[in-house]
């Protein structure tokens, strides 16, 4: 489930990014799940931690894209927002 999650918003972050001419050097996306402790279990929150690499890269683009991912073209995001809370943060390093 997490990398049904990282992959389908990566393949739409990646693809919005190249249309904007963002030049990105290495994206690594991580998901992070809290899975309840009662039977049966499941995970009820999911935290997406974008963290992109790359020189002066535009934060408003990046934001752009990962917003349009999340609330608009990833399918695996509105699947599991059914019956989950889903956080995401980014991170940029020079």
């Amino acid at each position: 489930m997490l990398v049904a999650l990282a992959g389908c918003t990566g393949m739409d972050v990646v693809s919005m990014l190249t249309k904007m001419r963002v030049e990105v050097e290495d994206l690594q996306i991580d998901v992070e799940a809290n899975l309840t402790q009662v039977h049966p279990k499941y995970f009820d929150t999911f935290t997406i931690v974008y963290t992109f690499k790359g020189k002066d890269l535009p934060m408003a683009k990046l934001e752009k894209a990962v917003n349009l991912s999340q609330e608009r073209y990833c399918g695996v995001s509105e699947m599991y927002r059914q019956f989950s809370k889903i956080d995401y943060k980014i991170i940029v390093l020079d």
